[in-house]
């Protein structure tokens, strides 16, 4: 693995006047901020095309020194359970207690490595005191060991609460066994039963959408395609009472295998959120503390509050709207900068919003493509990780590259380590807007007791400079920019600066004084 040090609507009204945005300044900078925790800092630690070495549980514990260094905290690993084959990335999810200790489906370790590699890579990252978040994948499972009969009616695949035949007997894959772990952790065996829809008949070899006769899809689920329940494979009915006791078990279990500090819902807006609050509420009783994210993927901001209500609030989303703003900003010449948190869940729930540039699903050729230009990453991960609200998620892929059909190149020219270590060191305090320009914004942070805070200017037009207030307690000090190689900016005698940065670039400025490289 490479060092870290190795790799580096409506159209808004403009703001407010200046001099409203001074006296704004001057106030937010008074403000005390003695006790602010530590910022922290999640890293998605895999991407889809790694290879298939069943080593990358060893991968992972090398990386955690200088993850740390770099001012990451947690970690969240891909699916851990053995998955439909040797090869799969877990979310062709077979069996939720094989964790690569049982011969099954071609091989005892999963395509990530064995158990025993995956506890030692978590007791490693508890001692750095580096949380794990675990990828649960709940709502389906894959590659039976057997198919089974039974009555199911074929829907329309778009609108799937309308049926487009009559009951008739299908084949479907809805027997598990776990032959090879047998009874060990829990005794349950999944037969058709337990599902409420199946994508292939196996009697008359033909794929569809097949909805298990006498059964209905969760209501409590997205609605797209009038009904989006089903997924893939086999889809888990959760109104059957022993799937519902089986899954709960699972989550108490896995949580007293590894000190966990979070869990990530797989596909939440597919399977019941009924189910999804009553999971969660059984898991803290023996992780009380346990952060819990939900992959409910909609770009509808009144969708993703809509989950996080039927959620009590007790989970963070993924803030889809954001990701769709800085893809469609990064490929739109002239964008306005200004509009980049317009409809997004980190400007509506702030602290209920996990927040990210890229990740698995999102990059060329994955299921949500939905890429971010290289040349504007430097400028989304600036938005993302340096900003006061929200809960930032760092992609491994942009960290080192991605393999696969479609490979991509380390993000922000090697130096999105630096971006995370200012965030670790200096995004603290109070903060200040300057979004008074369409190519051109920038935002202050005052610091706190403990970090002398920053001033990031981002231009996605031509070279410009902004002159803003960081405090008078800085005067005539030189400030410093953390990404390039330039002449120090003096504070002035009332505390402004005037702060340069190129075209399609952007400059994070800082104290001379408080630089640590």
């Amino acid at each position: 693995m490479l060092s870290f040090l190795t790799c580096f609507s409506k159209r808004r009204k403009p703001q407010s006047p200046w001099k409203e945005i001074e006296e704004a300044a001057r106030d937010l900078e008074s403000r005390p901020s003695w006790n602010a925790p530590e910022n922290t800092l999640l890293l998605e630690a895999f991407e889809w095309h790694l290879p298939d070495d069943q080593g990358h549980w060893r991968r992972l514990r090398q990386g955690l020194s200088g993850w740390k260094e770099m001012g990451i905290d947690q970690i969240w690993i891909p699916p851990g359970c053995k998955a439909m084959n040797a090869s799969g990335n877990g979310y062709d999810i077979y069996d939720l207690y094989d964790l690569g200790e049982f011969d099954q489906k071609g091989s005892r370790a999963t395509k990530w490595g064995s158990r025993r590699e995956l506890e030692e890579l978590v007791m490693d990252a508890q001692a750095l005191d580096m949380g794990v978040y675990w990828d649960a994948v709940l709502n389906h499972k894959a590659g039976a060991d057997y198919p089974e009969r039974f009555e199911a009616v074929a829907v329309d695949p778009h609108r799937r609460n309308v049926a487009v035949s009559k009951p008739v007997e299908i084949a479907g894959w809805t027997g598990f066994d776990f032959a090879g772990r047998g009874d060990r952790y829990s005794a349950m065996k999944y037969h058709w039963s337990h599902f409420n829809g199946v994508d292939w008949d196996d009697a008359r070899r033909e794929n569809g959408i097949f909805r298990v006769a006498d059964k209905t899809w969760a209501s409590d689920v997205g609605q797209e395609h009038g009904n989006y329940d089903y997924l893939m494979f086999a889809n888990l009915d959760y109104s059957h009472p022993a799937v519902r006791e089986d899954v709960l078990r699972w989550g108490t279990w896995i949580c007293q295998q590894l000190p966990l500090r979070g869990m990530r819902l797989d596909a939440a807006k597919h399977f019941s959120t009924a189910f999804q609050r009553e999971f969660i509420a059984h898991v803290r009783q023996t992780n009380p503390d346990l952060r819990v994210i939900g992959e409910y993927w909609s770009g509808d901001l009144t969708e993703l509050l809509g989950y996080l209500k039927q959620m009590d609030y007790g989970v963070m989303a993924v803030d889809v709207p954001l990701v769709i703003n800085l893809s469609r900003t990064s490929h739109t010449k002239g964008a306005d900068l200004r509009e980049i948190f317009t409809g997004t869940l980190v400007q509506s729930q702030p602290d209920h919003a996990l927040t990210f540039v890229s990740n698995h699903d999102t990059v060329p050729g994955q299921m949500l493509e939905t890429p971010v230009a290289p040349s504007f990453k430097p400028l989304a991960y600036a938005l993302v990780l340096l900003r006061k609200e929200g809960h930032p998620c760092v992609f491994y892929g942009d960290l080192y590259g991605t393999l696969g059909d479609k490979p991509l190149p380390r993000a922000c020219d090697g130096q999105l380590p630096i971006l995370t270590r200012a965030r670790k060191l200096y995004a603290y305090g109070e903060q200040q807007d300057y979004f008074d320009q369409a190519n051109c914004i920038g935002f202050v942070r005052y610091g706190d007791a403990r970090h002398s805070g920053l001033a990031c200017v981002l231009s996605n037009g031509t070279t410009a400079e902004k002159r803003m207030y960081v405090g008078r307690k800085h005067a005539r000090q030189p400030w410093t920019d953390l990404l390039h190689d330039r002449d120090s900016v003096v504070i002035d005698a009332s505390g402004y600066g005037v702060f340069p940065v190129d075209g399609m670039s952007v400059s994070v400025w800082i104290p001379a004084s408080d630089r640590v490289d």
